[in-house]
């Protein structure tokens, strides 16, 4: 589907934790999510405009396959932000200087071609891929 107006409409994803407190410290307190509405067994973020709910459901948490893309084993499982290459840059040393262990470093994929971008992956607490990424250019996000 096509997005002609400069407005996008959020996203809503639901994904399962271990502990809502370790995703209130990860997504609210790390990554800077304004925490929405909660009860004991889920907990709504403001991720970048979209809303993203953790459930409490350990036994679904994590990632398990993954897919060679540009050289690395991409979670196949996994969900995340696209962010002006300012943005990606601060989130990365921010990453960086908090100690988070990257399962792709970040770097830039598909260098000199199409779809050029920032990218960077990691795990939340509970196992779940989470990738931030950037493009230099913004039109090249769908170009084939």
């Amino acid at each position: 589907m096509s997005q002609t107006s400069a407005t996008i409409p959020p996203f809503h994803l639901a994904f399962p934790v271990h502990s809502i407190a370790a995703a209130r410290a990860f997504y609210g307190e790390l990554l800077g999510c304004p925490e929405g509405r909660s009860a004991p067994e889920w907990v709504d973020f403001n991720f970048y405009g979209h809303q993203i709910v953790a459930h409490l459901a350990p036994e679904e948490a994590g990632h398990r396959q993954t897919s060679a893309v540009d050289g690395d084993a991409v979670p196949v499982r996994h969900f995340g932000v696209v962010l002006t290459m300012p943005q990606w840059q601060a989130m990365a040393d921010k990453l960086t200087q908090a100690g988070i262990k990257f399962i792709i470093e970040p770097h830039i994929r598909f260098k000199g071609e199409v779809g050029e971008q920032a990218t960077m992956f990691f795990l939340d607490p509970s196992g779940n891929a989470v990738e931030i990424k950037a493009f230099a250019d913004m039109a090249s996000l769908f170009a084939k």
